[in-house]
């Protein structure tokens, strides 16, 4: 973190009421058990627990500046090296001070978001600009209104440009997170359904997300999927807006496009050029992505040739349609998070297998609200002509029996009892897709596959 401890206490409004023999700080920490030496213990309180009960404990284990909101020891217990600066929020201190430091390095920031694919586009979007631009990206799913600032705050101006994904729940949300990162570049990947039990509509999902531009004016773009439906009309009216597709009316379109079971290559064209780009990740949703980091870097005068040799240094986040070969058996393990729209690109993906048999294990979408027993049937139904046996777990299997309508379908209500039966399921050569919602924690099943 290059920052002056001034800067630092000017940005967050702070003020100390500790005043350590030496002030000397590295990085921001809001968790004890990852205290290093030197660090900015942020006191955070979250649902169930508050940070600044551990203030003096950092202190001990090596912070050399604490800022909290609340004073919860006594002033003479802190080291004599420690140095304790309160503010009104400490959640909103880190905020501001992301903004502050954002602006003081004055680097390109690209901010991602949609309802699925987010992180995926964030991956290729870094890839693509790599061969040019030292590029940070955003680690795991740290897009909220803690994670994006804690990234920014990470930065150094060694880098060119850092590409922010942001996530929301409800409205207002994105737009928090867009008044610190102050993108150049807004990405929307898509409008689903993801998040409709806060938000209730699609319509309401796309005004969320429209919040990414916000700030914008003439200098910045908006770079969204033309075959999306809710996306597809977008205007910008103080700002540009670029549209990516498959077909010659969108600023980049993709033709040709062939599918196998671990890459997906097609042709892009874009500024009057043509090029092969060849995918190491399955599924057609990902040409889309993939457009999207095209046109980003386009937007920043990266050539085809050059993103073509950034592809080369992908680093995909894990859990995300990450294909484990063991032998005997394949897993396609995509575990992080599910939609509807998520699930029936992942089982494009496993369709895409030949001679095999292809296993399914589908657990719960969460957050869908009144959509929910329609989004379980849909997916079931989509199911049906993609999978040769669909194993269901917890409280939608009878949603999606229904749409599947096949005999070929096993129902558990909880994981656990899948993972005592699959050993005697799963068969040799089989290819078998696990996803749900996070909250279902199917990589638990992942790991017993590993071992069958």
């Amino acid at each position: 973190m290059q920052i002056t401890f001034n800067e630092m206490l000017k940005a967050m409004d702070g003020e100390v009421i500790v005043q350590g023999k030496e002030i000397k700080f590295n990085k921001i920490c809001i968790d004890t058990r990852k205290v290093e030496k030197d660090n900015v213990f942020l006191a955070i309180k979250g649902a169930n627990f508050n940070g600044n009960d551990f203030a003096l404990k950092a202190l001990e284990l090596g912070a050399s500046v604490v800022i909290i909101d609340e004073v919860k020891f006594n002033i003479e217990d802190v080291n004599v090296n420690g140095t304790v600066i309160k503010v009104k929020n400490t959640r909103q201190a880190l905020l501001d001070l992301a903004k502050f430091y954002r602006e003081k390095l004055g680097l390109k920031v690209i901010g991602v978001t949609g309802s699925t694919g987010k992180t995926s586009t964030k991956d290729l979007i870094a890839a693509l600009l790599s061969d040019k631009y030292k590029v940070f990206k955003t680690k795991g799913n740290f897009n909220n209104d803690i994670g994006l600032p804690l990234m920014i705050l990470e930065l150094t101006c060694d880098y060119d440009v850092a590409v922010l994904e942001m996530g929301m729940s409800s409205l207002g949300e994105i737009e928090l997170l867009a008044d610190v990162a102050r993108p150049d570049i807004g990405v929307i990947t898509n409008i689903g359904l993801s998040h409709i039990e806060n938000l209730k509509t699609q319509e309401n999902i796309l005004k969320a997300k429209m919040e990414i531009s916000t700030f914008f004016n003439e200098n910045n773009v908006l770079i969204v999927n033309g075959e999306d439906e809710f996306l597809k009309n977008i205007s910008g009216k103080s700002f540009k807006v670029k549209k990516i597709g498959y077909n010659h009316e969108y600023d980049v379109y993709a033709s040709n496009i062939i599918l196998r079971e671990d890459e997906t290559e097609f042709l892009a064209h874009a500024f009057g050029e043509e090029a092969v780009f060849t995918l190491p990740m399955a599924g057609k949703h990902n040409v889309l992505n993939t457009m999207l980091a095209i046109e980003v870097a386009e937007c920043l005068n990266v050539s085809f040739k050059e993103m073509i040799l950034g592809l080369e240094n992908i680093e995909a986040t894990s859990m995300r349609l990450q294909v484990i070969k063991r032998e005997g058996l394949t897993i396609i393990n995509d575990c992080y998070n599910a939609s509807p729209d998520s699930m029936k690109s992942s089982l494009d993906v496993l369709s895409a297998y030949k001679n095999c048999r292809k296993v399914a294990i589908l657990g719960d979408m969460y957050e869908l609200g009144d959509e929910a027993k329609r989004a379980h049937f849909e997916v079931g139904e989509y199911a049906r002509d993609k999978v040769d046996l669909l194993i269901v777990i917890g409280e939608h299997i009878n949603n999606f029996k229904d749409g599947f309508k096949n005999d070929n379908i096993i129902m558990y209500n909880t994981k656990e009892e899948c993972i005592k039966e699959l050993k005697s399921i799963v068969k040799k050569n089989d290819v078998v897709l696990v996803k749900a919602s996070r909250g279902v924690k199917l990589e638990d099943v992942v790991k017993k596959l590993e071992e069958v």
